[in-house]
């Protein structure tokens, strides 16, 4: 029996990595990629084998990103019509169409709240056999065909019955054995994110100001760095990066993705977004567990003062690992609940 798992982003192999090693055991699993180096790194590095749907990749502007999605549903049509696998999984609204169109039923998982990305819940929802979210989230009129779970997406591959981090992979990286904190700048070039601000160059050096005395800086970027931020950007393999989160000081960053990871590792993280306070996972965890602080851009102060008093508190991560314990009490273990969910998906009628 075949299971198809799309995947369109590095984030959703971490997802499913897991995952698919225990389906592998009992299903024959279906992999499709598209062209993102990073992606189609990870997925050589684990030994995946994957068909890439889309090595041509494509540009970010909205003529292509329509163009990419009709070709996608395209090339994933002929796919199923040749493999006839039993399930299409993922978070790619491909698999909904495609699903749909010849029978085959589709979970399509998503973590964000249908007033966050409402183009998704135009292109996906109406189609997909199943939504896949966790509890918190709301999925609006299409909360009926919601099947819920007491977790989080990044607990498929952060919780500890999974992953272990591993100081020995992190000091690799780590010119001393100095506290350090790490800076995440995002490409905002998501769909969802066209009106999203983050940091912008000219703040950066005043949070590097506040940090560099007790601690060494690295940035982590998906966008150009002016030459003076260069002594600082780090690069690194993307297998590793959670090891090196889970042992940071703090994370400071305009990715949303990412200070939910530091959220999940105990990490004390401030997350600078205008998406603050309108993404239900990321208030459950701000709010409920206390495990990260989500400022608006224009808040620049409030940005300083709450950087500047977690630099100056000497328990404060000591206090997000107790949170954090907090969290993984009320959670399960999500790699475990997904092959009991896709197991017997495969096994009876939608």
């Amino acid at each position: 029996m075949k299971i198809l798992v799309y995947l369109h982003h590095p984030s959703q192999f971490h997802v499913f990595k897991n995952c698919i090693t225990e389906l592998k055991k009992s299903f024959e699993i279906i992999i499709i990629a598209t062209h993102k180096d990073i992606l189609t790194n990870l997925l050589d590095e684990q030994g995946f084998e994957y068909i890439n749907i889309l090595p041509e990749g494509r540009k970010g502007n909205k003529f292509s990103i329509a163009l990419s999605l009709l070709k996608q549903d395209y090339r994933l049509l002929k796919i199923c019509l040749t493999h006839k696998p039993k399930l299409l999984i993922g978070t790619s609204t491909e698999i909904t169409h495609v699903g749909r169109l010849l029978g085959i039923k589709s979970y399509f998982f998503i973590e964000d709240d249908i007033s966050v990305v409402p183009l998704v819940g135009l292109l996906a929802h109406p189609f997909a056999t199943k939504i896949v979210s966790p509890e918190v989230c709301n999925n609006g009129r299409w909360n009926d065909k919601t099947i819920t779970y007491r977790g989080y997406q990044k607990l498929a591959y952060l919780h500890p019955n999974v992953f272990t981090p591993d100081y020995s992979v992190a000091s690799r990286y780590l010119p001393s054995q100095r506290p350090y904190c790490i800076i995440r700048l995002s490409s905002l070039d998501a769909h969802h994110d066209t009106s999203a601000s983050g940091i912008s160059n000219e703040f950066i050096s005043q949070i590097i100001n506040i940090l560099e005395p007790s601690c060494n800086v690295f940035i982590t970027t998906e966008r150009r760095l002016s030459e003076e931020f260069s002594k600082y950007q780090l690069s690194i393999n993307p297998l590793d990066i959670h090891h090196l989160l889970a042992f940071a000081s703090f994370f400071i960053g305009d990715s949303q993705s990412m200070a939910v990871e530091a959220a999940m590792l105990g990490t004390p993280n401030v997350r600078i977004s205008s998406f603050s306070g309108k993404i239900s996972v990321l208030e459950e965890l701000e709010h409920t567990y206390k495990l990260t602080v989500g400022i608006h851009p224009n808040d620049e102060q409030r940005i300083l003062a709450t950087i500047q008093e977690m630099a100056e508190n000497k328990e404060i991560k000591a206090e997000y690992q107790q949170r954090r314990h907090t969290m993984l009490r009320d959670k399960i273990d999500v790699t475990a609940w997904l092959v009991e969910l896709f197991t017997q998906s495969t096994s009876k009628s939608a």
